[in-house]
C-alpha cells in the first residue's frame, strides 16, 4: 500500500477517505502491472474509473465544506484543483470510450492517478492540517 502516516492531516474524515483512496489506487496499479488477463485487467480498469468518478466527488465535497468551515485561505485554488482533476478523469472515461483499451493508456492512467494523489495528498492537503494546527496555536 502507498499510503504513509505522514500523508494524514489531522483530520479523521479526510484521512479515512485518503486511506481508502489509495488503497484503491494501490490495488488498481497491482491489477495493471501484475495482472496477465487482459479481461480482468479491462474489468479492474472500469471498477476503478466508476470508483474515481463517485468516490473522488464525495471526497472532493467534503473536503471543500471542511475547508470553508475552517475558513481556509487557499479554498478557491484547492477546488480548481479537485475540479482539474474531476475533468481529467472525466477524460480518460471519453478516451477508453471513443478510442478503446488500450495498454498505453491504461498504464498512462495509472501513472497519472498515482502522481496526483501522491503530490495532492502529500503536498496539497498537507497545508490544510497545517493551517488548522496554526488556527489551534493562536485560539
Amino acid at each position: 500500500m502507498m499510503w504513509k502516516e505522514k500523508y494524514r492531516v489531522g483530520v479523521d474524515l479526510i484521512d479515512d477517505q485518503h486511506i481508502e483512496l489509495f488503497s484503491r489506487l494501490s490495488k488498481f496499479i497491482q491489477v495493471v502491472q501484475n495482472e496477465f488477463n487482459w479481461d480482468e485487467k479491462i474489468e479492474e480498469v472500469k471498477e476503478t474509473m466508476v470508483f474515481m468518478q463517485e468516490y473522488v466527488v464525495i471526497h472532493f465535497n467534503d473536503e471543500e465544506e471542511y475547508m470553508e468551515k475552517i475558513e481556509y485561505p487557499k479554498l478557491k485554488q484547492h477546488k480548481q484543483i479537485h475540479k482539474d482533476f474531476k475533468d481529467s478523469i472525466n477524460d480518460y472515461v471519453v478516451i477508453f470510450q471513443e478510442e478503446g483499451y488500450t495498454e498505453e493508456k491504461i498504464q498512462e492512467l495509472c501513472a497519472k492517478l498515482m502522481t496526483w494523489l501522491i503530490m495532492h495528498v502529500g503536498k496539497m492537503d498537507q497545508q490544510i492540517g497545517e493551517y488548522v494546527k496554526l488556527k489551534e496555536g493562536q485560539a
